[in-house]
């Protein structure tokens, strides 16, 4: 599942899984090898050998070609390199403000019986259709058997993708959607929340009643197949996701960290605040605080309702722009933008910065210039040692520290 618009999709593909990482896609040394007719041969057999039906596995794979345009388009992901604040505010435009609390008003009935169902406000899913396909303007345009089959073939993420591919036989086999509908993103995500078929295979739900789980031409089945897919990644009814607070500049930020999880009344005691600086609510579940671009910048409470958008995506400035963008649409006030300017690190200085953590101890990965979770993990320990706010957010300050 991955967002656009007043960005281009190919840029928002890779936002999904770099943003706020400043990372270069890896290349992973391989060879494809044999001809792409003899592969299809052992996608039919392993097909058939999953109960797909012959009819859907011919219709399926009719006129599938291998597309180097697709492995282009794949190998090309580069450097994406924003902060979340750069991130949120370009996708959650003024102009996303403005229509998605229309379209919650205009489809308020199927949001309420989705809700209802789910446990799913219709916030949530409004946001994910503005950040997938601006509201369902652009589902995409290539044809998905044949994107799916040809990433599936590629030796770089074949099982991945190949599970993909039995995913969208599974849904022509159930008459969801005929592979000539199956337009979608060049990855093969498909309809208005950008469904992998893999996903749409599991979760894909018929909520107008017609006999089929059409998520291109359908808003209903689009909308509670979202909300299923939620639900089975943890959703909890009636809690809340991602809320935007102050915290104070002499806290101990090593607390804040997706480990520590206590309740408001507990971050009330250390002088977290409302985004406003009014109290905190009472009660509610716990929640851990997340600072996604350090001390400086915002910051969040995150409830276990959070780690839904994770499993919707990992990539971070995704999720958690989705989950402001939501937590807007519901009522919220704009975030608390932070204390100050923050200076997002280049590739190459996330590069060297990851060369002293190992060299001092405080990591074993390679330097690849993506700030994932094990750089913030070392950052976070490099601090501690050093004697620096453990935020484990990297900036220059810890590089001058580590080179000493």
């Amino acid at each position: 599942m991955v967002a656009k618009r007043n960005v281009p999709r190919s840029i928002l593909a890779a936002a999904m899984i770099l943003a706020s990482t400043g990372a270069v896609l890896a290349e992973v040394p391989c060879r494809t090898s044999g001809s792409f007719e003899q592969w299809l041969q052992g996608v039919r057999r392993d097909a058939a050998a999953q109960g797909i039906s012959q009819r859907a596995i011919e219709a399926g794979l009719a006129g599938v070609a291998y597309d180097p345009a697709i492995i282009k388009r794949d190998h090309g992901q580069g450097v994406f390199q924003q902060s979340f604040l750069q991130f949120s505010d370009r996708m959650v435009s003024s102009d996303r403000m403005s229509r998605g609390p229309r379209l919650l008003r205009q489809h308020a009935d199927l949001f309420r019986r989705i809700e209802a169902q789910y446990g799913v406000p219709g916030a949530v899913l409004v946001a994910f259709w503005g950040l997938e396909t601006d509201f369902g303007s652009d589902m995409g345009k290539y044809r998905a058997p044949n994107s799916v089959a040809t990433l599936a073939y590629d030796c770089r993420r074949a099982e991945m993708f190949r599970a993909e591919l039995m995913g969208l036989l599974k849904v022509v086999d159930r008459g969801d959607l005929q592979p000539r509908e199956m337009i979608g993103d060049w990855a093969g995500e498909l309809g208005h929340l950008m469904f992998s078929p893999h996903d749409y295979a599991r979760y894909g739900v018929d909520a107008d009643g017609d006999g089929r789980a059409d998520v291109i031409h359908s808003l209903p089945d689009a909308m509670a197949s979202g909300a299923n897919f939620l639900k089975a990644l943890g959703w909890r009814r009636g809690e809340p996701w991602l809320e935007s607070v102050q915290a104070p500049a002499d806290m101990d930020w090593s607390k804040a960290d997706a480990s520590v999880r206590a309740s408001r009344a507990d971050w009330a005691a250390v002088g977290v605040r409302k985004s406003d600086g009014s109290a905190l609510a009472r009660g509610g579940p716990e929640a851990w605080l997340w600072l996604p671009m350090g001390r400086e910048g915002p910051a969040f409470l995150a409830y276990p309702n959070f780690d839904a958008y994770l499993g919707w995506n990992k990539a971070m400035v995704y999720a958690t722009t989705a989950a402001y963008y939501a937590a807007r649409l519901d009522g919220a006030p704009p975030l608390a933008r932070g204390r100050g300017k923050v200076v997002t690190l280049s590739t190459e200085e996330v590069k060297r910065l990851q060369t002293l953590l190992a060299r001092r101890g405080f990591s074993d990965e390679e330097p690849d210039g993506r700030i994932g979770s094990a750089t913030r993990a070392a950052t976070r320990k490099a601090q501690m040692a050093l004697g620096l706010p453990a935020d484990a957010y990297p900036d220059a300050a810890l590089i001058a520290a580590l080179s000493r």
